[in-house]
């Protein structure tokens, strides 16, 4: 008999993140999986992420006690039960209705922060009220009154971190995405006609109310006009070329809560973010969906982790899809893994049951690796643990 991965509906039978891609790439519209799945030109980067974690090798010990394990750390002078997070991607509503609302009470049964995008199609009020730990991710605008009121909102909201992605202020070259359009938001024939072999997805998605909407956009879209045709030309045009240290520093003297800078790929901007009083940085390719042969986060950590020391929060974004890459992530310096793709092919899979299953394999894994290392705790992990 042939090996074949899961992809049946009943989650309990799915025994890693491969089962839930499966299961979603059956689910999904292939428009959906194009944008779920795709990268920046020849995808290079996007394969890297993941070769880049395939060729680390470990160093694991023997005859050690293992019968108590402990994946819990600290971030920020809290606790959380793994060093995970969910990270920021956008519109997820096209996974699975409300799919940023599953995500984060899914990220508060793990006991793990919840990064919200801005183009979530969740308000960021409705998250902030389900009690998770929650960050905000933003994008600086040109006009800067916007941007002002989705500070405003967040501050109101009690969010504990804004992460301002600063990757993007050219957007990458997503060929394979763009592929499924005859016009900016208008489906080509091909993925319309594959549209109706995909009812489930379309009975959870486009029948309850539509194309789900930007939410979170409201206050810099004109009234009636948050769909996502119209916010993706919002954003188009709203992106800040000039985006530099200056309003990095304006950022930091107008947010009192922590900071965290998004897309950072080497030590000068490391220690240049760490000057300007940034409490924390992703090291992060933008999931492979940006500059094409950018470096993997993963290569770039232990020089980073030299440069800013032993104090400063450094979180590590892009190709997770096993518990086991969490801990080489630590082992090399990271305090912190984002889950990206792999908690949204939990999602796709099965709504919040499939991102609760998603997290549950994860911190499986990562508890069995850690075991199987001849470590107790999270804190016990370093370089000399890896060949």
């Amino acid at each position: 008999m042939l090996r074949r991965l899961y992809s049946g509906s009943n989650l309990d039978r799915a025994q890693s993140l491969y089962d839930l891609r499966a299961r979603a790439v059956k689910k999904l519209p292939n428009f959906c999986r194009e944008y779920l799945e795709g990268g920046g030109d020849d995808e290079l980067t996007l394969s890297r992420n993941r070769q880049s974690f395939n060729d680390i090798l470990f160093r694991p010990r023997m005859l050690v006690d293992i019968s108590q394990r402990d994946l819990s750390t600290q971030i920020f002078d809290q606790r959380i039960a793994m060093p995970l997070a969910i990270a920021p991607t956008g519109f997820n509503g096209l996974l699975s209705h409300e799919g940023d609302l599953k995500l984060a009470l899914a990220a508060k049964k793990a006991g793990i922060p919840f990064i919200q995008s801005l183009v979530s199609t969740v308000s960021l009020e409705r998250i902030a009220a389900t009690g998770v730990r929650h960050w905000m991710q933003l994008y600086l605008f040109q006009n800067r009154e916007n941007f002002k009121g989705v500070i405003e909102r967040a501050k109101k909201a009690g969010c504990e971190a804004l992460v301002l992605t600063v990757d993007t202020s050219v957007l990458g070259n997503r060929t394979w995405d763009r592929r499924n359009y005859r016009a900016p938001m208008q489906l080509n024939l091909r993925n319309l006609i594959h549209l109706a072999t995909r009812p489930a997805w379309v009975w959870d998605i486009l029948v309850p109310k539509g194309m789900p909407k930007f939410t979170n956009l409201g206050d810099s879209l004109p009234p009636n006009q948050a769909s996502a045709k119209n916010a993706a030309s919002f954003l188009t045009k709203e992106m800040d070329a000039s985006l530099n240290w200056q309003d990095v520093r304006w950022l930091r003297e107008n947010w009192q809560g922590k900071l965290i800078l998004k897309g950072l790929l080497t030590s000068e901007d490391a220690l240049q973010a760490k000057a300007l009083g940034v409490d924390g940085i992703v090291i992060s390719n933008h999931g492979g969906r940006q500059l094409d042969s950018a470096p993997s986060a993963i290569d770039v950590l232990p020089e980073i982790r030299q440069a800013v020391g032993q104090d400063f929060l450094l979180i590590v974004d892009g190709g997770l899809r096993r518990g086991s890459d969490l801990i080489k992530a630590l082992c090399l310096g990271a305090n912190l893994v984002l889950s990206g793709r792999a908690t949204l092919y939990g999602l796709a899979a099965g709504g919040q049951a499939g991102a609760d299953k998603a997290l549950e394999i994860i911190q499986t894994e990562a508890d069995r690796t850690l075991g199987l290392l001849g470590c107790t705790e999270i804190n016990q992990l370093g370089k000399e643990y890896l060949l």
